[in-house]
């Protein structure tokens, strides 16, 4: 399915609580503005307040507060309704629209391909736009993928992350992710002392030192560049079971011992 929309859609960055990130999506052919898991209101209404525009839908991710707390602020403020995952029902409240892995949906107006990624909470959906920016395509990705890293696995399996990584991995390079969170300093540290050595590896943790020294926003970020360096996305490469020491090569098994790594970093 390709969108009938004339122009690409337009994203919006919203910096909120400590790292967050909150995303709207606008169409410019009809006003619709989607707001994808505002943790809080505030910084949402005043982005409409400043641009005269009107909220017309809420997406949800995963049920956590700091993607969900501002919902019914909004929904009350604009009379509108939610998107999200079905198997979160009773943890996010007034959801009209449940969704489910290989459900297409419209966000904004733009078609979005819907995927369940367990691992950091059961029921974790993102959603896939491939046609709103025309020549690429757009991944919300929540707190599944990050820059140079991924998400902690809080209610899911190892395996069901990997899982989920892997199939975010078969989108095309082109791809430009959006993130829950600005955590990719401290995840290329972690890398950094890993000694696992890909060829593009050396000249992204420069572009993200620079930008991190001018306190200036590393996401969204490109999908193709995640693939060659981030090892979240990469738990079958034997070089870094090496890196690792690990005595396997078994995917699951490196994604879990670089996962913990991680987490005790």
């Amino acid at each position: 399915m390709t969108d009938a929309n004339s122009h690409p859609a337009e994203l919006i960055r919203l910096p909120a609580l400590d790292d967050n990130y909150i995303w709207l999506l606008r169409n410019p052919d009809t006003n619709a503005v989607a707001v994808i898991d505002p943790g809080e209101a505030a910084p949402v209404q005043k982005w409409l307040d400043e641009n005269d525009a009107s909220l017309t839908e809420v997406v949800n991710t995963h049920h956590h507060g700091d993607h969900i707390n501002g919902n019914a602020a909004l929904m009350d403020q604009f009379g509108i309704e939610l998107t999200g995952p079905a198997s979160e029902t009773a943890r996010i409240a007034n959801m009209s629209h449940m969704v489910a892995d290989g459900d297409t949906i419209t966000i904004a107006g733009y078609t979005a391909h819907v995927m369940e990624t367990p691992g950091h909470t059961t029921g974790h959906v993102v959603f896939y736009l491939p046609d709103c920016f025309g020549d690429h395509g757009l991944l919300l990705a929540g707190d599944t993928l990050f820059s140079m890293g991924c998400g902690r696995v809080f209610e899911g399996s190892m395996q069901d992350m990997w899982t989920s990584l892997a199939r975010l991995r078969d989108l095309p390079d082109a791809t430009l992710v959006c993130c829950g969170h600005e955590y990719t300093a401290s995840n290329a540290r972690y890398v950094a002392h890993l000694g696992w050595n890909p060829p593009a590896l050396a000249s992204h943790l420069a572009e993200i030192a620079a930008a991190t020294s001018k306190a200036e926003p590393t996401v969204p970020f490109q999908l193709g560049r995640e693939k060659a360096t981030n090892p979240f996305l990469n738990a079958d490469d034997p070089a870094l079971a090496d890196a690792l020491a690990q005595a396997s090569t078994d995917p699951v098994a490196v994604f879990t011992a670089l996962r913990q790594g991680k987490d005790s970093f």
